[in-house]
């Protein structure tokens, strides 16, 4: 009996514990297959896991359809977008349904899981551009990240520029001192 006494508070940790694990809404293990390694075909019948900025959305009658730069993925499932982050090609992923464009907007972050069924050639510009195209049997939108609102403060430690000179009638002069 002492032993079960010892057991369950450890019993009740590791179950409170637990409940404050955070699960990815698109976790899972997938091949390291990138759109660009794609691009030939090769690939095809493969399950991945692929995200990136949405460029376009295009809701068709029974299906709605998504041109997406494609990025690195992080350990959750979100895209790595930024400075100095290179883009890995761009896909087609096509899920059953009707997506909101204005929601699903361009620019926005979406991770897709889903089979890759083929190569479709879009023109990017003028440029024919192979899409490897995504039967998306799941589309995560991420939430926008709040805005990170900064102040840029400027020290000038003591030295400075100003206008009005040592007198009110004469020009604009530097000085010496704190402010």
């Amino acid at each position: 009996m002492s032993s079960l006494k010892k057991a369950l508070p450890a019993a009740a940790a590791v179950l409170a514990l637990s409940g404050c694990a955070t699960m990815s809404p698109v976790a899972g293990n997938f091949p390291p297959i990138t759109p660009r390694q794609s691009q030939t075909g090769i690939e095809n019948g493969k399950q991945v896991r692929w995200g990136g900025t949405i460029i376009r959305t295009q809701p068709k009658a029974s299906q709605t359809c998504f041109q997406v730069l494609s990025f690195p993925l992080n350990s959750q499932g979100r895209p790595k977008t930024g400075r100095g982050v290179n883009d890995q090609g761009r896909f087609l992923a096509c899920a059953p349904g009707f997506y909101d464009p204005d929601l699903y907007s361009p620019g926005r972050s979406a991770t897709f899981i889903g089979t890759i069924t083929g190569v479709r050639t879009i023109k990017v510009g003028e440029f024919p551009y192979p899409y490897p195209k995504l039967e998306a049997s799941r589309v995560y939108l991420w939430p926008l990240r709040p805005m990170r609102v900064t102040q840029n403060v400027y020290v000038n430690n003591g030295f400075g520029w100003w206008w009005g000179g040592p007198y009110p009638w004469w020009g604009p002069g530097w000085w010496w001192g704190y402010s």
